[in-house]
């Protein structure tokens, strides 16, 4: 496969994954968190769609994980070819649409390959040999969608009907009769045993202009703001900030509404080799190595006497333990804890609904914010004082700032610290501190090879993080 004909991997990874509180979470989402093993779901997925076969991916995120995104490739070694900011979240078909609007410029040509960045597929090889598959439709201009073979009666997933029935053997695609939306137990247990259904992957291969010309046929009303927004957008450090105004135009709808329902040429790669969206606790439970009492366990956990259970815990100093549990979930972090009936997994984002309502912050907001620079933690809050630790990295530096309502006391715990303090600079080592005065202007830089930890404590009558005034940034954050 020469250069010129490589597949271009799209990268979803705007999601919340609210099923899967209180790990994920709005501010922080499942995507970017190590759920299974060493890599996030996230790194998994742009190495799965890496190698001989790949182009450079182009991701579609959000200004809050732009900087999330490159550190995370960057730990893998990849680099994207272009990295597409979304001013808000208007679902997929918007999205993969302006993705197919950027790469036509240089090839309508094209194979693009959407895959979300939250999905896990042990088999990688076996994955990759269903995409070669699948080349010969696309290229004929087909819209090729890939379907899961259901191993369970799921009702969390959207269901593909094929033409006929599935052999296990199949090395073609074939032509999809219908799209089915998340069904009913009652249907699912039909669909399972009919034996010419598959669970919706939400994964896609076509080319560019193939996909842009079902847009301009079945919803052209997409086509002039997602191209406004691209041709509006603003470069920024390395990313492109699609236009706000032209995106907000944009209707709010997934591919599967906008295209894939109406289109004709439709094909479907039937994979059975395993696959997940880990779309609720109960599928990290099918997921994650289990004993013989189909106990699995994550972290500083111990069971005792539980069945079909899965116990959590996302804090090294905090312990969970489950004595004679059965078919429960319980994940412990350290401002949240879950406790649910494994039949009712689904239901979380329900419960995460109701916090929202009740203005809880843990609803959406993670312990721990991760920055450009680093990252920090909240220890203590308090009406009037709070205790933070942060985490800059080597090279890491944050803006130029003060505060209206707020001093700030640094004491650095280990490596290095280069502070500045209105005109004077300083180093600041270990066991050594400084105190910034309210409505001083200040900045906080890491000059050594090693992270720099400091631990702050801020004192005044509001502590928000939108009291800050930035004079510089590196980062061009506003």
């Amino acid at each position: 496969m020469t250069v010129e004909n490589k597949i271009i991997p799209i990268l979803l990874c705007g999601g919340s994954g609210t099923r899967l509180w209180p790990l994920s979470r709005k501010s922080y989402p499942k995507q970017f968190a190590r759920l299974m093993g060493q890599e996030t779901m996230f790194q998994s997925s742009a190495q799965r769609l890496s190698g001989e076969q790949f182009g450079k991916p182009v991701i579609l995120t959000s200004s809050d994980f732009r900087f999330i995104v490159t550190e995370q490739l960057s730990e893998i070694g990849i680099d994207p070819s272009a990295i597409l900011i979304e001013p808000e979240s208007r679902n997929t078909a918007p999205a993969i649409l302006a993705a197919a609007l950027w790469l036509q410029k240089d090839d309508p040509e094209a194979l693009m390959l959407i895959a979300p960045s939250d999905h896990i597929v042990p088999d990688v090889a076996a994955f990759h040999k269903a995409i070669s598959v699948s080349i010969e439709a696309a290229n004929a201009g087909h819209l090729v969608t890939f379907g899961i073979t259901p191993t369970y009666p799921e009702t969390g997933y959207g269901y593909l009907e094929l033409s006929e029935k599935i052999d296990s053997e199949y090395s073609r695609t074939i032509p999809l009769s219908r799209f089915i939306e998340k069904p009913d137990r009652q249907s699912a247990d039909k669909m399972l045993a009919s034996g010419n259904f598959l669970w919706n992957a939400g994964i896609f291969l076509f080319k560019v202009k193939t996909i842009i010309e079902a847009f301009r046929t079945s919803c052209p009303q997409l086509l002039t703001p997602v191209e406004q927004s691209i041709q509006n957008g603003k470069p920024d450090l390395g990313f492109l900030r699609l236009d706000p105004a032209a995106w907000a135009e944009a209707e709010d709808i997934s591919i599967d509404y906008a295209v894939m329902e109406k289109a004709d040429k439709l094909s479907v790669v039937p994979f059975s080799s395993g696959w997940s969206d880990l779309g609720g606790w109960d599928a990290v439970w099918r997921e994650s190595e289990q004993d013989e009492n189909r106990v699995a366990l994550s972290g500083n956990t111990t069971a005792i006497d539980c069945k079909d259970t899965l116990l959590r815990s996302e804090n090294e100093g905090l312990t969970l333990v489950g004595i004679g549990l059965e078919n429960l979930i319980a994940v412990a972090m350290p401002d949240a804890v879950l406790i649910a009936n494994k039949d009712k997994a689904q239901d979380v984002k329900t419960a995460v609904k109701t916090l929202k309502q009740k203005t809880i912050r843990q609803a959406e907001t993670f312990p721990v914010d991760h920055r450009p620079w680093g990252w920090f933690e909240t220890l203590v809050l308090a009406d009037r004082f709070q205790v933070k630790r942060i985490v800059v990295k080597p090279g890491g530096s944050l803006s130029l700032q003060s505060h209206f309502h707020r001093s700030e006391h640094w004491i650095v715990v280990e490596g290095t610290a280069k502070v500045t303090i209105g005109q004077n600079e300083q180093l600041v080592s270990e066991n050594q501190s400084v105190y910034i005065p309210l409505g001083e202007i200040h900045r906080l830089e890491n000059p050594g090879k090693i992270p720099m930890v400091l631990i702050e404590i801020q004192t005044g009558t509001y502590l928000g993080e939108d009291d800050i005034t930035r004079y510089k940034d590196v980062y061009e954050r506003k």
